[in-house]
């Protein structure tokens, strides 16, 4: 059982409190407002693009079924903290109770190594179109890239498993304030009664191993595609391999700036408020910017939701009218 020790008493943990963005009540009022609106567009954008890969069969390649497969992943990435977050701003407790604090931990680390998982996929795709390309038909199969697809979400969902359930059969003392928008594990592992390095270095191994690993490895497939495209005799060609790649490094260089910004710059006494700012951008915006990202750099992908959004349009137009 999970205890908190207050001033030498014992009581069953009922919660914890996630302090969000402490400001005035007009304030929270605001930020639900803007949070709200960030989260449907965030949904709307990433479903226009599944739907766009589901409908149309010209878009039955590799390249867009795991860009539909990520989009589906994002919707799901900003899921597993922006309700709570809605909820927080309405709430005069901010409580968040033990289940659900670690249900969002779980889901949120184990989404965001999924998502390395997949842009480090994503990056192999590329890599094998432009430098292998009388070999890419072959060699990326749709039995490989659902078998990759496949190994991206198990691997992204079983990484984090063991560490969080141990963390979760810990005891925690004092109080039960996490300064945070989210159940992150440095404020957690704070508010343990006893303090078990070995399951700080645990984790924290586990957390920076693929963001390290298959960063490195994207670098390299990028690198390599770089090195092919300068090869290319013709401009022409040289852009439309620039231009397959644009939305993918433009991607990459979002999450993991914002990833190793949060983990590689200096401690200072704004620690707390810099990564609010941090982890807001690469868990709320990121998710928000990536089908924008995507839509502007593919001719095909704009042609789609276009086509996407008339069909639409046409049929909400046919709809009869109520009483």
């Amino acid at each position: 059982m999970k205890i908190f020790n207050t001033s030498n008493e014992s009581s069953t943990i009922t919660g914890f409190i996630l302090l969000g963005f402490p400001c005035p009540r007009e304030g929270q009022v605001l930020l639900f407002v803007l949070f709200s609106i960030v989260y449907l567009l965030t949904l709307m954008g990433n479903g226009s693009i599944i739907c766009a890969v589901r409908w149309d069969q010209r878009l039955h390649s590799p390249m867009y079924i795991l860009l539909a497969n990520f989009s589906f992943l994002e919707i799901w990435y900003v899921t597993s903290t922006v309700p709570n977050v809605l909820a927080n701003f309405l709430s005069d407790t901010k409580v968040i109770s033990f289940s659900g604090c670690f249900l969002q931990f779980y889901f949120f680390f184990s989404l965001g190594c999924t998502e390395c998982f997949f842009l480090a996929v994503m990056a192999f795709d590329r890599y094998l179109a432009i430098c292998r390309p009388l070999h890419y038909p072959a060699i990326m199969t749709g039995r490989l890239c659902t078998n990759l697809v496949v190994s991206c979400w198990v691997l992204g969902f079983l990484w984090f498993l063991i560490p969080i359930i141990i963390i979760s059969w810990m005891s925690f003392c004092g109080s039960r304030i996490i300064d945070h928008f989210l159940c992150d594990p440095g404020p957690l592992l704070a508010l343990t009664c006893q303090r078990v390095p070995v399951i700080e270095l645990v984790f924290s191994t586990l957390s920076s191993l693929p963001v390290i690993i298959l960063f490195l490895f994207i670098m390299g497939s990028y690198a390599l595609v770089l090195g092919a495209v300068l090869r290319i005799p013709s401009a022409a060609g040289r852009r439309k391999a620039f231009s397959t790649c644009g939305s993918h490094m433009a991607v990459v260089s979002l999450f993991y700036g914002s990833v190793l910004v949060m983990y590689g710059s200096p401690k200072s006494e704004h620690e707390a408020g810099t990564k609010k700012i941090v982890t807001l951008f690469y868990s709320v915006m990121t998710p928000l910017l990536n089908p924008v990202i995507y839509s502007l750099r593919n001719k095909d992908m704009i042609k789609n939701l276009q086509k996407f959004l008339r069909i639409f349009k046409k049929c909400y137009s046919k709809r009869p009218l109520g009483n």
